[in-house]
């Protein structure tokens, strides 16, 4: 399918009955919920890129009791996700979105599948007893081939999406309910009214100045987030009176490869489907599939604040986003384990001993090392083998938007702000104070339909 293009500026209109603001995976979801619904939607996009950060997750979705595990003989319990999750987000995940969240996940893989979005493989990331992460077939990394993916069900359904339009301003009534938008496209600023409001803005990890104010530690570390990343959708709701929570909660992803300009995710399938992590002695130091607290706290207190991830081929034709990451140069490559270790500059037979004592560990199934218990499918054994440089960076904003399950906007009182709906990393409490790998992509889903629903809810009743 030819790429999707943006409407033109020029037919923006006036009135229709609910405005998405953000064009990630989480907008796009609303509006197509919200436009199968009857509603008359628009989505506004910043950039001139769509898709927001959505285009850069790289490992998939998670979801549990879904055909797709049956399928790989993977028998999975709702409840033991709700557990997981709520203990990897140190119990402050808040239970009732969280609730919603993990029993609406095998929905919204067969809501994905009912578009023609098949997520038909499975592996598994830090955190999670059960391979729960859902990715297409291919194995292609999960945001790319789903934003296009969505963008091509809004073109069937011609849902207008349009791109540089920025919304400065939330409109309100006298009685204080959002109805409308201001919007600055291409220079020219325009009044719409919209029965309803859904932020899907994205989070805040390339906002210096949201990060200088909740997490000035965090100051000079950099992103894995798309440049647009900056916060607005806060901006927007706080000044609509909406409370914010949690915002010192910032997730540093442990393997981000930042030896250059432009900063890339290594995405955490890589270690789901083997890979191992060392330091500069060539040794492992960390279960590598903990949260992602604590392995990026493990990386960050070792002398360089970095580590190497190792892996082989077999591990490589499992996790397809490697062959980007060697495209662009990030990988080093070495025959043996020995001639690896003296590209990377650590100790041969240190290497050679760690990936022997992995292999065998695999190999019985116990770690006794480090309590690993999965990614541990395949060995570190068949040629060639492989290096990336890694170190923590800032990757996702735990806090934002107080809602309800309903994605409703609460302010500062617990009262529901009425017309605006918020969804996606824009709100907070969701993840407690770490997220999971693959729930983010879940969270787009799951609740941009949820907001989609809820506003038709609202708009008809208006």
């Amino acid at each position: 399918m030819a790429k999707f293009q943006p409407t033109s500026v020029g037919k923006l209109e006036n009135n229709y009955d609910v405005v998405v603001i953000g064009s990630g995976g989480t907008g796009l979801s609303a509006a197509i919920q919200a436009n199968e619904l009857g509603m008359k939607v628009a989505v506004l996009e910043k950039e001139e890129e769509l898709g927001g950060n959505t285009n850069r997750a790289s490992s998939g979705m998670n979801a549990a009791e879904t055909n797709v595990q049956l399928h790989h003989g993977v028998i999975d319990n709702v409840a033991d996700f709700y557990h997981e999750t709520y203990k990897d987000g140190g119990r402050l995940n808040d239970k009732d979105m969280l609730g919603y969240f993990v029993y609406h996940t095998a929905p919204a893989i067969d809501w994905l599948s009912d578009h023609g979005i098949k997520l038909d493989d499975i592996t598994v990331t830090g955190g999670m007893s059960k391979k729960r992460t859902h990715r297409p077939a291919s194995m292609a990394p999960i945001g790319g081939f789903l934003v296009k993916s969505l963008l091509d069900v809004v073109a069937k359904e011609e849902i207008p999406v349009f791109n540089k339009t920025k919304v400065i301003k939330l409109r309100q009534a006298e009685d204080g309910r959002v109805n409308g938008v201001e919007v600055n496209a291409e220079g020219i600023t325009k009044i719409i009214n919209a029965k309803a409001v859904i932020l899907a803005t994205g989070g805040f990890g390339a906002s210096k100045e949201y990060i200088k104010r909740f997490r000035p530690d965090l100051e000079s570390y950099k992103t894995t987030n798309q440049p647009g990343a900056t916060g607005d959708g806060l901006k927007l709701a706080e000044n609509v009176g909406a409370e914010l929570m949690q915002m010192n909660l910032v997730q540093v992803h442990p393997t981000v490869q930042q030896d250059n300009p432009h900063v890339y995710l290594i995405g955490e399938a890589v270690r789901g489907e083997g890979a191992i992590l060392v330091n500069s002695e060539g040794k492992r130091f960390v279960n590598e599939l903990n949260t992602r607290k604590i392995v990026s706290n493990k990386i960050t207190a070792l002398p360089e604040h970095s580590a190497y991830l190792v892996f082989d081929q077999g591990i490589r034709d499992r996790a397809k986003a490697i062959e980007f990451y060697d495209k662009v140069g990030l990988v080093v490559h070495g025959d043996t384990i020995e001639d690896l270790a003296k590209k990377i500059n650590v100790d041969p037979s240190n290497l050679q001993q760690t990936v022997n004592t992995w292999n065998k560990a695999v190999e019985e199934h116990n770690d006794t090392e480090f309590k690993r218990t999965t990614g541990m499918d395949r060995g570190i054994t068949k040629p060639g083998f492989f290096a990336i440089h890694i170190a923590p960076a800032i990757h996702y904003t735990m806090g934002g938007i107080h809602i309800t399950p309903k994605t409703q906007v609460l302010d500062g009182n617990g009262d529901i702000i009425k017309g605006l709906f918020a969804a996606g990393e824009v709100a907070g409490g969701l993840h407690g104070n770490n997220r999971v790998g693959g729930n983010s992509i879940a969270e787009t889903i799951v609740f941009g339909r949820q907001a989609g629903q809820q506003v038709t809810l609202y708009a008809r009743k208006l």
